[in-house]
């Protein structure tokens, strides 16, 4: 453990945008979710929702570079759960999906509290996501092809989302409060240790200024 370790993890949580998610339906295959997870960690996207049928939901520690590991990912039942879960945390959900009533991607403000939806790699937003979506965007496009694949979509729209949200200054304060910043370090750091906490109901122990864990006496 080293104190630049510790300080780079907590330079990248000062970082993190909790009102700037993404919400995945669908999306199964493990190379397409590591590559979003690496991007979703790289604009500062500290979680991602997943629904899937598939119970597994694997991510691919080759295609992320082990940064899936830095976003939570939050799975649910169905997709209407998921959007209402955003939604009611006061986040718009921006569906990528062509439509009648879709705008190009660089419109919208992505510095509200807002919510990148991505459908299933063949089939896109599915029609019930499209319904209960506030706004749909698209990336124009002025090849052959009718779309991206769903990683390199997201990448693009999340980086746009960066670039507003430096520009507003968002990225300048830590916008996490500090005590989950420190709960989420000792969780990094400290796997093993947060999780026997957790299962013992013990608050988490204190770190150093080298992320080394304070250990408390034992009292009678």
């Amino acid at each position: 453990m080293t104190a630049r370790r510790l300080h780079r993890m907590r330079q990248t949580l000062e970082h993190r945008q909790p009102d700037l998610q993404v919400l995945l339906d669908q999306v199964h295959k493990p190379h397409n979710l590591s590559a979003i997870l690496r991007t979703c960690d790289a604009v500062g996207v500290p979680r991602a929702h997943a629904v899937s049928r598939h119970q597994d939901f694997t991510v691919h520690r080759a295609a992320s570079s082990g940064t899936g590991q830095w976003v939570d990912v939050q799975t649910h039942t169905d997709l209407p759960a998921a959007i209402r879960t955003v939604q009611g945390a006061g986040m718009k959900v921006y569906a990528a999906h062509l439509s009648e009533v879709a705008v190009d991607y660089r419109a919208v403000d992505f510095t509200q509290p807002c919510c990148l939806l991505l459908g299933a790699e063949k089939e896109g937003v599915s029609a019930e996501g499209a319904e209960l979506a506030d706004g749909h965007v698209i990336i124009p496009m002025f090849g052959l092809g009718a779309s991206l694949n769903v990683s390199v979509a997201a990448a693009v729209i999340l980086f746009e989302a960066q670039r507003q949200r430096l520009a507003a200054g968002l990225y300048e304060q830590p916008r996490l409060p500090e005590a989950e910043i420190r709960r989420t370090l000792v969780e990094w750091l400290h796997p093993r240790i947060a999780e026997r906490c957790r299962n013992e109901g013990r608050p988490y122990p204190e770190l150093d200024e080298d992320g080394a864990v304070i250990w408390q006496p034992a009292t009678s």
